[in-house]
């Protein structure tokens, strides 16, 4: 039977769009996935709508994911939610569907995990409103990481979630201007694995900074990234 790759030591895991190593990405049954593990956390990513609303999926097409091609934030939610999604053998199977933003809160606190939240694209202001009274209705702030590789995004949420925790994504070198640019807003940083060094994690960390490295697979890859001292590995596959 197919399973997760376990590491012996390690920070917290991010479960990369539900367990995705083993069931379709960012589904439910990926979630599920992950909250029958040890996972800290489980993390997706959420699109607004051509009508407005939050729906969970990573492309900006669906064509990865499914028979049909469609624009994510071209097209309306009811349209969005009609399509059946591809298994992991590339064959559609009818229970698989887009989540809603609430549906993967919701199997967030029945498995008393941190949602990792990530903002696609840049958003409105009204928008990012829109989703943080999602968690506060379905789930709670207090249990959130958001994420996103729009710095706008990051301000944002910061003005509407003062004590809120948030990550920037980037694949960018770890320097002083990095460090000045996380603490301006209070962001703790989500970066490419390959960017991590131990002194990297130690001038992070000197500045109060956590540190988050995404997409980590490979079990030699992980055991170095704990020696470095990282705060969480977000991973399709390592538990």
């Amino acid at each position: 039977m197919a399973d997760t790759v376990k590491l012996n030591k390690k920070p917290l895991m991010i479960a990369h769009r539900g367990t995705s190593g083993l069931e379709c990405e960012n589904t439910a049954a990926a979630f599920v996935a992950a909250g029958n593990r040890s996972y800290y956390g489980i993390e997706t990513d959420v699109h607004i709508t051509a009508d407005g609303r939050p729906i969970i999926i990573h492309d900006d097409v669906t064509d990865r994911v499914s028979l049909s091609k469609l624009s994510v934030e071209g097209s309306t939610f009811d349209e969005l939610r009609s399509i059946v999604l591809l298994d992991k053998d590339g064959e559609p199977r009818g229970d698989l569907r887009l989540p809603t933003l609430e549906e993967y809160l919701k199997l967030c606190k029945r498995y008393d995990k941190y949602a990792v939240l990530e903002l696609k694209n840049p958003m409105k202001q009204q928008d990012i409103e829109t989703i943080v009274s999602a968690v506060k209705n379905c789930y709670s702030v207090e249990k959130m990481i958001f994420i996103s590789f729009s710095y706008e995004n990051m301000v944002i949420l910061r003005s509407l979630l003062p004590d809120a925790k948030l990550q920037f994504l980037c694949t960018c070198e770890i320097d002083g201007a990095l460090v000045e640019k996380l603490l301006a807003h209070g962001l703790d940083l989500d970066i490419h694995y390959s960017r991590i060094n131990k002194s990297a994690v130690e001038l992070l960390h000197s500045h109060g900074i956590a540190v988050n490295c995404w997409t980590c697979d490979q079990k030699e890859d992980g055991e170095y990234l704990t020696e470095c001292g990282v705060d969480f590995i977000t991973s399709n596959i390592l538990e």
